[in-house]
């Protein structure tokens, strides 16, 4: 997308498409063939998140090289043949000017002033998991390498993005890509277009991922600032239909992220204003995806503010919307976002009803009709979600056993969710009766708060210390109970 370290001189050059890799795909479609790249993937211990979309790109073109997961995927498929030989150019050859500095900018301010800086490399970034396999998470999607090549991600930028913690994952939000300075002025002739709608969904994946493993506390005031560039966008207008929905779209989906992250971290009035922004779009571009979104937020929003009839009635709509859309794992989870509304209200048979829904529907399994944004539903969050059920309705041994499950299914990428799930398998265990192994599980979550920045977790963690307060010379309820109050906490916890 447009930036101020490219002029408006610079024309953008059209992708040349890859038949190449168009002739080694043969006659499988481009989900087949997708498929089989997930599978070769898994055979050499790499996690792509390789779709039908990614397919097309790369025939189109417009992944001129892929990234170095995805470049051993390809060759471990076509042994004996280069990136050459796939129709792929060298990656010297798409590495921009700015990630030829990137070294000078690394010994002069560290992997903090990298980030800031957003060094170039004009790879694809499509790398991580894959998003219709709900023990994998769907990472980022890098900006389409063509626009303009001095804005990809480089290797040091890469690495500081995904392993330094909750306080660069922060920082890295800054160079989304999305930024107001981003947004052309009302002056300008060039209008958005396809590069500002691929940037805004880059920036909702990326939001995503870091809330993923960092948690939403660290990240929400960050993420502000790519929501107010993207409504700006909509208001600076694009030419084509098309690119005018990917822009919707994208707002709507960034609003939500932006208003989870909200909800995560506490801001409850702020999550209700974004959720209800996400929806109004949604009702004015007729976005039936984003509609269901949007509702299935504010009905968890709502059993999390005490007000379950709400939450009950926003899931309800949430399945309406999503009716037309055909896909059994979204009916599924607002199946359990209404199961949540009814535990609020201790109407127990008709939570067992819609849990017992949730599951018929879960059992279907995956389609292409589920939406990316549910790469964090698979079985570990069904188990998570139903534990929190009973929870609500006074069963605590059945909510034990579900938190237990939730927390043994996670995939260790979803390292706030293993917080999350082990919070609530702590809690009802001491309320349960248990106070030992519940303190041991709050143990487990005390050592994962320094990857994970949750609001919500913390509250949790705090309840389960109140009712373990009687029980401090049962074992180890004295050691969790100390280094509990020990813990810094986060503002609101």
């Amino acid at each position: 997308m447009a930036s101020s370290t490219v002029t408006s001189s610079q024309p953008e050059r059209p992708p040349r498409p890859n038949l190449a890799f168009r002739r080694l795909r043969g006659r499988r479609s481009p989900a087949e063939f997708a498929a089989l790249v997930r599978r070769a993937a898994r055979e050499i211990g790499e996690r792509v998140s390789c779709d039908a979309r990614y397919v097309g790109r790369v025939e189109a073109g417009e992944i001129r090289c892929p990234n170095y997961a995805y470049e051993r995927v390809f060759l471990h498929m076509f042994p004996g043949r280069t990136l050459a030989d796939l129709g792929f150019a060298p990656r010297s050859s798409v590495r921009g000017r700015a990630a030829r500095t990137a070294p000078r900018a690394l010994g002069a301010g560290g992997a903090r002033e990298v980030v800031a800086g957003y060094p170039g490399e004009p790879q694809d970034q499509h790398h991580a998991h894959d998003p219709y396999d709900p023990h994998e998470v769907c990472d980022p999607q890098g900006p389409y390498p063509y626009d303009h090549p001095n804005h990809e991600e480089s290797d040091v930028l890469r690495r500081a993005f995904m392993t330094g913690g909750a306080t660069v994952a922060a920082a890295a939000l800054g160079p989304l890509g999305l930024t107001p300075h981003t947004v052309p002025a009302p002056r300008r002739s060039r209008r958005p277009g396809s590069t500002e709608a691929t940037a805004l969904e880059e920036a909702v994946r990326r939001i995503r991922l870091l809330d993923d493993r960092h948690g939403a506390d660290g990240l929400y005031r960050r993420a502000a600032a790519p929501l107010r560039a993207a409504y700006a966008l909509l208001d600076a207008g694009a030419t084509r239909q098309s690119t005018v929905e990917r822009l919707h779209t994208g707002a709507g989906e960034l609003a939500i992220s932006v208003g989870w992250l909200a909800h995560d971290s506490g801001r409850f009035d702020d999550a209700r204003s974004h959720y209800a922004e996400a929806l109004a779009t949604a009702r004015m571009t007729g976005d039936e995806g984003l509609e269901a979104h949007a509702f299935c937020n504010t009905a968890f929003l709502a059993r999390d503010a005490g007000r379950p009839r709400e939450a009950v009635r926003a899931a309800q709509a949430a399945q309406r919307a999503a009716r037309p859309l055909g896909s059994d794992r979204l009916n599924s989870l607002l199946a359990l976002r209404e199961a949540g509304g009814w535990a609020g209200l201790a109407d127990r048979t008709g939570c067992a009803r819609a849990l017992a829904r949730a599951q018929a529907l879960f059992a279907r399994g995956r389609s292409g009709a589920d939406p990316e944004w549910m790469s964090f539903y698979g079985e570990a969050e069904l188990e998570g979600l139903e534990a929190q059920c009973w929870s609500m309705l006074g069963d605590w041994p059945r909510a034990s056993r579900h938190a237990q499950r939730a927390a043994d299914l996670q995939d260790p990428h979803f390292t706030r969710n293993i917080a999350l799930y082990t919070a609530e398998l702590a809690d009802d265990l001491a309320r349960e009766g248990r106070p030992d192994e519940a303190a041991e599980a709050g143990m487990r979550v005390l050592s994962l708060l320094d990857q994970v920045q949750s609001s919500r977790i913390q509250t949790m963690l705090a309840g389960t210390a109140r009712v373990l307060l009687p029980h401090r010379r049962a074992a180890g309820v004295s050691d969790f109970l100390d280094r509990h109050k020990a813990y810094p906490r986060i503002a609101g916890a």
